[in-house]
């Protein structure tokens, strides 16, 4: 009786515990308290967290991968050499099959068109000069990516880790899943976790950056945007960036399509299911796999730090390049047709939660200045534009 005992207590988790899962379950535990008791971004942070939670279970074998097909050759009774196939493995935990749909890149797309339907154009084809402003804004990116090499990734690596700069989630579970899926646990999780934070990130070095003076202009009203104008801005975005770059065409074809199907208004059923059930059901498979991809053997790491340390600095360039640049634009334009250079942080594809900060910020020094549709021209660009960044840094590494 006293061996069965024994032998179910080493059956159990807790005979199989490290501190490594000890340190890994108390971060997830901090990820679902922020999602929870703060409100950072619930809907990835609560998926993310309870995903992490899940993969640092001992013996649980969420994340174990499937049964592999081998296929030998063997000599039959004739001495002649035939194929036989044999499986070998487990069966897999769960959330190692939800994981091919990061590994192979498929649930990013998925997003990407989820977001498209949800995101409205006019304020970026009503002020093309925003378009500027989200492209500074992937300068984080590019300027990463070369501390990342110094501080000895390869270059494949460091353009994923780069990717963090355009503080876009699914963009870098994509472009890392092709160059340096090693990696695709902490650079996603790095990700999403700055994207949560942007609150708290930005406003720091907007207040930086910016005088009383420029915190207060008042930006023009921007002018209506036809039907027209929004139905033939997808398609030509999606020719004219597919064409120039094809590795960006899966993300900038998604979100186009996407926002093809919202503005058409012949598809009314297929734009809210891409809005709602789709973008619900891909948002919890995503967020959970990419929880689980932050196991303890392979997160608590020197590389892991430095990914962190590299993805903060990367999103604060991109903030601050945004800004600047908006202060730059400022010294050519006539006085009426000024930039509030708070909205330049917005470049970064934080949808809509960095235009929000934007108007928030704005707001503290003149609670009558709505920046908000200003900042998502900037904001919608920088979506457009991380895809674009990622479709650069495929072309040249993968």
């Amino acid at each position: 009786m006293s061996e069965v005992i024994v032998n179910f207590l080493q059956s159990t988790g807790f005979a199989a515990l490290t501190w490594q899962h000890c340190v890994m379950l108390a971060v997830a535990c901090v990820l679902i308290y922020l999602a929870i008791a703060k409100g950072f971004e619930p809907l990835l942070l609560l998926p993310i967290g309870f995903g992490m939670l899940l993969t640092n279970l001992p013996l649980a074998g969420l994340m174990e991968a499937g049964v592999t097909k081998v296929h030998l050759l063997n000599a039959d009774a004739a001495n002649k050499m035939v194929e036989v196939s044999t499986e070998v493995g487990s069966p897999g935990g769960l959330l190692g099959y939800l994981f091919l749909g990061d590994a192979l890149g498929i649930f990013p797309p998925l997003i990407f068109m989820g977001v498209g339907a949800m995101t409205d154009f006019g304020p970026l084809i009503a002020n093309p000069k925003s378009l500027l402003l989200g492209a500074a804004a992937q300068f984080g990116i590019f300027c990463t990516f070369f501390g990342a090499i110094f501080m000895g990734f390869n270059a494949q690596e460091a353009a994923s880790i780069g990717i963090i700069g355009g503080a876009d989630g699914p963009t870098s579970i994509y472009l890392t899943g092709q160059l340096a899926p090693h990696l695709l646990g902490p650079i996603a999780v790095a990700a999403y976790s700055y994207m949560a934070l942007v609150p708290i990130i930005q406003p720091p070095i907007m207040k930086a950056l910016t005088t009383d003076k420029e915190r207060v202009i008042k930006m023009p009203l921007m002018r209506p945007v036809s039907k027209k104008e929004k139905i033939i801005f997808p398609i030509m975005v999606t020719l004219l960036v597919s064409l120039t770059l094809p590795d960006a065409a899966p993300l900038v074809g998604m979100l186009m399509l996407g926002n093809l199907m919202r503005e058409s208004l012949v598809v009314d059923r297929l734009s809210k299911t891409a809005q709602n059930e789709l973008m619900n059901i891909v948002t919890i498979f995503l967020g959970v796999s990419v929880g689980a991809s932050a196991s303890a053997e392979h997160f608590l790491n020197i590389a892991t730090i430095k990914i962190m340390v590299l993805g903060v600095i990367a999103f604060s360039v991109g903030t601050a390049a945004g800004v600047l640049l908006a202060k730059l634009m400022n010294v050519f334009l006539k006085e009426d047709s000024k930039i509030n250079p708070l909205i330049g942080s917005a470049g970064v594809s934080a949808v809509p939660m960095a235009a929000r900060v934007s108007n928030v910020v704005g707001q503290e020094f003149d609670p009558s200045n709505f920046l908000l549709m200003n900042a998502m021209g900037p904001n919608v660009s920088g979506v457009i534009g991380s895809a674009v960044a990622a479709g650069v840094l495929l072309t040249l590494f993968g």
